[in-house]
Parts: structure tokens; C-alpha cells; sequence
């Protein structure tokens, strides 16, 4: 019998979700179909309802990954953590969710050879994602963490509880040994943005943009001119994917599989 999975969204014409589960799905012979879900806000608890008699799991995307904590049975440790979701089980009659993109980008950065343990790190934005990478860097033993937001009052409580919240303003005069986005900015058809400029990335050591399309973003090209190391998401989407799969089929997935389906997606960039 084929397993059904999808994407929950709201816009969703830029994903490469499919072709990254499809890749793992076919290197493992599974049978199984994943497909690209949008939903609009207000119909998205009807519609986790109505996949769960169809599907075994869903990824989770903007702007639905905190709204769809109220649509679950279950909410997993990290996920709970984080404030977010980004995959969900179905399984016994219960939803439960979990978040994968903490696994994906501490993937990403060891990978790279950026882990934050002892470093200054700032992140870009305060959205589901942002949520997961703050957790991560948080848990990878990062010495000091400061989170940019455009309004720092509309920024959420909880995370101005926890972390130091700057605007960009604030954000000229600071220094730091990882600048990570997590912002939309940059991303796929308007690529010719940044959420900073060349002024701001001089201070910083090493640059990582969850963006994936385009494989280089402006972010990305600021820092590689002044001769610094910056990556994109590619490698966190097929790890958090990964891992999510790992979920849907109860099952621990080779390592290498990571590294062997981003060759492959990263030739569809």
C-alpha cells in the first residue's frame, strides 16, 4: 500500500520537499507519494484533520509551524522547546509533532565546520525557523546569542526572555563569529535582496543562510567577497527531511544518505 506525505504551506511553488523525499524514498524502495498542500491560515486545523485520514505525515512550512501546534495530540520534547513544528506523525489515531530543523541545522553546521560552541552568534529574524536554530546553537554551547528582529517590541515574549533582541539598527554597531539568516530575505524570485549590507557582514566571521534557492544568495556573496565562509540551507533541508523521514518510517536512515541527496538536489539549483 502507498504511503501518502505531503507539505502544508501557503505558498509552496519554490520547494524542492518532493524531490528531496522522492530521492530518499526511491533509494530506500519505499512506495511513496509526498506532494505540496497550501493551505490558508483559517482552514489549516480543518485540513491537518482531514490529511490525517489519508496520510502517515506531514512537513510543516511558513507560515504554519506554530499555528499548527493547536491541531496536535502530541508535541515532542524539542518541539515543545522550540515553539514549533515542522513535521507531524499520524499514527494510532493521534497527531503528533516534532521539529526536524533543529537536527537539520546542527547537521548543517558541523558538516561545515561552524559549530558555535565558545562563539558569538547573531540570528536574523524570529519566525518558526528562527525558533529551531536558536534552540540548536543554544544547545550546541554557543558563548553568547543575540537575536535581530525588525520591531523588538513586536518580537515574542518568550524569546525575549530568553534571548538578547536588537533591531538592525543596533545591529551596525555589533560583532560576532556566525551571522545566520533566518529570515525570507533573499530568497527565490527576489533574489537580489539582503537582510543586511556589506557594512554590517565585515564584522562577522562566517556567515549561514537557511535560504536554498538561489544555492547563493546576496547574504551569501557578502560575506564570500571579503574571503569568508558562508552556506546556504541546502544541506539543513535534505537533513531536517531526512530526519522526518526517519520519524514516518520508524527507522534510523544511513548518515551518508544526507550527503548523497544534496548532490543530487543541489544540481537542480
Amino acid at each position: 500500500m502507498t504511503m501518502k506525505f505531503g507539505l502544508l504551506g501557503a505558498k509552496l511553488g519554490h520547494s524542492l520537499s518532493p524531490q528531496i523525499h522522492q530521492e530518499v524514498f526511491w533509494q530506500l524502495g519505499i512506495d511513496a507519494t509526498y506532494e505540496l498542500i497550501e493551505v490558508p491560515g483559517d482552514m489549516l486545523a480543518e485540513m491537518v484533520k482531514e490529511l490525517q485520514r489519508t496520510h502517515r505525515g506531514l512537513n510543516v512550512t511558513i507560515p504554519h509551524k506554530v499555528a499548527v501546534m493547536e491541531s496536535l495530540d502530541r508535541i515532542a520534547p524539542e518541539a515543545g522547546a522550540i515553539g514549533a513544528v515542522n513535521t507531524v506523525l499520524f499514527k494510532d489515531g493521534l497527531a503528533e509533532g516534532f521539529n526536524t530543523d533543529y537536527f537539520g541545522f546542527a547537521r548543517l553546521l558541523e558538516h561545515n565546520g561552524l559549530v558555535p560552541q565558545g562563539k558569538e552568534v547573531c540570528v536574523l529574524g524570529t519566525g518558526g525557523a528562527s525558533r529551531a536554530i536558536l534552540q540548536c546553537v543554544t544547545d550546541m554551547q554557543a558563548k553568547r546569542i543575540t537575536v535581530i528582529s525588525r520591531a523588538m517590541e513586536n518580537a515574542p515574549a518568550d524569546l525575549r526572555a530568553r534571548y538578547t533582541v536588537k533591531d538592525y539598527d543596533d545591529l551596525k554597531t555589533m560583532s560576532g563569529d556566525l551571522l545566520i539568516n533566518c529570515t525570507p530575505v533573499g530568497m527565490f524570485p527576489k533574489v537580489d535582496a539582503s537582510p543586511v549590507d556589506s557594512a554590517v557582514m565585515e564584522h562577522f566571521a562566517a556567515a549561514a543562510d537557511i535560504i536554498y534557492n538561489p544555492a547563493e544568495t546576496q547574504f551569501m556573496k557578502l560575506a564570500r567577497q571579503q574571503g569568508k565562509p558562508a552556506v546556504n540551507g541546502l544541506f539543513m533541508l535534505v537533513a531536517q527531511a531526512v530526519a522526518a523521514d526517519e520519524i514516518w518510517l520508524e527507522r534510523k536512515l544511513d548518515a551518508g544518505l544526507i550527503a548523497d541527496v544534496t548532490e543530487k538536489i543541489a544540481k537542480l539549483l
